[in-house]
């Protein structure tokens, strides 16, 4: 049976669609095939932005149009009780479609744009009833007092009880500073699930994007990461320059004519100096296109990039447009998805939420599901990483997302004292990460000492010591040996050499392990598999080949994957033979040897490895065979071809390359990385800091 849950709200600018994004990001953890709908949207040329949101961010198979039962443009023709049932006819016809196909569907109900707030209320309450759905109720805190609050949620809860709806939790969102208390302490009576999120003023803000499209305006010049600039503030640039310098801020979008190319040049330059004053973007208004010099000049800046947007509209027309625009988060706006989530995720129980609206857990498990477990398991035992390569823009924007998920603590390395500056002109927020210039730290001559006793023996000097720490690439080595952070993410613009190297001869192997390795997370649709090596030894011996393998099993149990170990080769048991072939009987014999416990099986081909009937006709009786999880590939050749043919062709999502082997976590970054690849990788450095402790806890001596 499918569940339902139906997110609606008494007012406008509740805060609404950021509930449904986090309700959403709860059911994706625990179902297979998400559906989203929406009853009633409004009748706009522009596809809905929620819907798309969803449809992108959560990979629906619905399209547009099962998405939304009717639009706004029929609820006004509304002219008797005939008419309403009709309306809820078709809005149940086209649920009813979308539902049959799908496991749980999230229904956000309206925006309160259409007919009367009592009508659409009413509307909402009768689609809940009629689907059987329980309702999460979202109240608007922001400017209300906590008795308006009470009323709100008194209303809100006759209503529902009179057209016989279940009320499953109560979500009170933008909370102003200060209220939460007494806000609380006024709804302490109702005897239902509640959570309340606080008001946060940078999603009360518009993207310069999502100004754009509402304008239909033509982007002249910006990025991905530019153009999802807040527009905190808006200015109208008709003074001359020397006067506007005063009166630029951070985040404000001038509106000017076209050829002000004067204009232009002081928004290009406060983005290029030290000071904090870096507008979001300019806005040139009458058509007026800049001269091609202009444009030459501004893309030929380094630095971020200023966004300059284009309109055939006159200055005080673009004015008020842009006043009414209302903010909302669309699936481009990673920033804006990470802030509502981390906001959602710190202050409302998923578990609770779950257990509110009744869904139960699914037996598979998808990438979306294994995303959201690894970043669960990230805030339960919070630990701290360290990125050295703060001069790298990426890794200051995924820092923002790790922090505004809440995913660990951070140190960023700040190798020429330009973090906090670089920051401010990209628009991000690092609070909660410390900043650490390793040049002028207090911990430069500690960790010059210490790397002296450590490689003396290998002729370093002392001064030859207090320069190298002087890398950052040594210093957050030296941060992760010293246990003053938990792991280090590295490799961002930084060689694979320059991240492993100090590992190796700082932090070293585990005892008894001869090689580090790395190891894929291969996300199929249904279940999580473990690739290794695909990344880091060429052609490793039978001896190497087992350590491999031992790292891989723990590296899979780190990771909650049921480690079933199945050694790679063309020949499945005694049917083959060569020197290929018996390095892996031989790698198989020395696995079982060092770990006895572990369930290993090998030589075996891929297909018996994974497929129920070929194993029991090549391999009956095996206890891996068939089953398998852990995948040990021969050699590099193998493994780096055949991660990169299942991640194309089956459409896996392959996370990694994560270096196994070592004392401490230490992870390296391919250098054309993305901000989301970055993310991942701390996350997964933070569940590997976790599973290294209580291994060290518990293992004897």
């Amino acid at each position: 049976m499918v569940n339902v849950v139906y997110v609606m709200s008494l007012e406008p600018e509740s805060g609404k669609s950021l509930v449904s994004l986090g309700i959403a990001e709860t059911l994706s953890q625990r179902v297979e095939r998400l559906g989203y709908f929406r009853p009633v949207i409004s009748s706009s040329p522009q596809p809905d932005p929620t819907i798309e949101l969803m449809r992108q961010r959560y990979k629906l198979t619905q399209t547009y149009e099962e998405s939304y039962g009717i639009t706004t443009d029929m609820t006004r023709s509304i002219g008797s009780g005939a008419d309403t049932e009709s309306l809820i006819g078709t809005i149940l016809a086209k649920f009813e479609s979308l539902a049959s196909r799908c496991d749980a569907v999230l229904i956000e109900g309206t925006d309160f744009t259409g007919a009367s707030a009592a009508f659409e209320f009413d509307l909402n309450a009768r689609v809940a009833t009629n689907l059987g759905a329980p309702v999460v109720l979202v109240l608007r805190g922001h400017g209300h007092r906590p008795d308006q609050v009470r009323g709100a949620l008194s209303a809100g809860v006759a209503s529902l009880t009179s057209h016989d709806t279940t009320l499953a939790a109560v979500i009170v969102n933008r909370v102003d500073e200060g209220t939460r208390t007494t806000i609380g302490g006024s709804l302490a009576d109702f005897d239902v699930p509640l959570w309340m999120l606080p008001e946060e003023p940078r999603l009360a803000h518009p993207t310069i994007r999502q100004t754009a499209n509402l304008l239909a305006a033509e982007v002249l010049s910006g990025d991905d990461d530019s153009l999802a600039r807040e527009v905190a503030k808006v200015k109208v640039a008709a003074m001359t320059v020397p006067h506007l310098i005063d009166h630029l801020v951070p985040g404000l979008l001038l509106i000017s004519a076209g050829d002000r190319a004067d204009v232009i040049m002081a928004a290009l330059v406060s983005q290029q100096a030290d000071s904090p004053n870096s507008v979001a973007g300019i806005l040139l208004t009458g058509g007026l296109r800049p001269e091609d010099s202009v444009m030459d000049m501004v893309q030929s800046v380094p630095g971020p990039t200023l966004p300059i947007l284009l309109t055939g509209a006159d200055t005080y027309s673009t004015v008020t447009r842009v006043g009414d625009i209302r903010p909302a988060t669309t699936s481009s706006d990673s920033r804006r998805i990470a802030l509502s989530l981390g906001l959602f995720e710190t202050h409302v129980d998923s578990d609770g939420l779950a257990k509110a609206i009744d869904v139960a857990e699914s037996s598979v498990l998808t990438p979306l599901m294994f995303e959201h477990q690894l970043l669960a398991r990230a805030r339960s035992d919070k630990r701290r990483i360290v990125l050295p390569e703060g001069n790298d823009d990426r890794v200051l924007q995924a820092a923002e997302r790790i922090l505004q998920r809440d995913v660990c603590g951070l140190v960023i390395l700040d190798q020429d004292g330009t973090v906090p500056e670089r920051a401010t002109r990209l628009g991000l927020r690092l609070d909660g990460a410390e900043i650490v210039e390793p040049h002028h730290s207090d911990l430069r001559d500690t960790f010059a000492e210490e790397l002296y006793r450590i490689r003396s023996h290998k002729g370093m000097s002392a001064d030859v010591a207090y320069d190298a720490v002087g890398s950052v690439s040594v210093f957050g080595t030296m941060m992760v040996h010293l246990g003053i952070v938990d792991g280090m993410v590295s490799g961002a613009s930084h060689t694979t050499a320059d991240t492993i190297r100090p590992a190796l001869q700082i932090i070293r192997t585990l005892p008894g392990v001869s090689v580090v390795s790395s190891v894929f997370l291969m996300c199929l649709h249904d279940r999580v598999l473990v690739y290794g090596d695909c990344a880091v030894n060429p052609d490793p011996d039978a001896s190497q080949l087992a350590d491999i393998a031992i790292s891989s099993a723990q590296t899979a149990a780190a990771f909650n994957v049921d480690p079933l170990v199945a050694m790679l080769s063309y020949s499945t048991g005694s049917s083959g033979g060569g020197g290929d072939v018996e390095k892996v009987r031989e790698a198989t014999e020395f696995v079982r040897l060092r770990a006895p416990e572990l369930r290993v099986e090998g030589p075996i081909q891929y297909d018996a490895a994974v497929d129920a009937a070929v194993a029991a006709s090549k391999l009956p009786g095996s206890e891996v065979a068939g089953r398998a999880t852990v995948f040990v590939f021969p050699d590099l050749n193998t493994g780096n071809n055949t991660y990169k043919a299942v991640q194309r062709s089956a459409g896996a999502v392959a996370i990694g390359p994560i270096l196994q082997g070592l004392r401490k976590p230490v992870n390296d970054l391919s250098r054309g990385c993305t901000v989301s690849d970055i993310f991942n990788t701390v996350a997964i450095t933070a569940v590997q800091a976790q599973f290294m402790a209580r291994e060290s806890t518990s293992t004897p001596g």
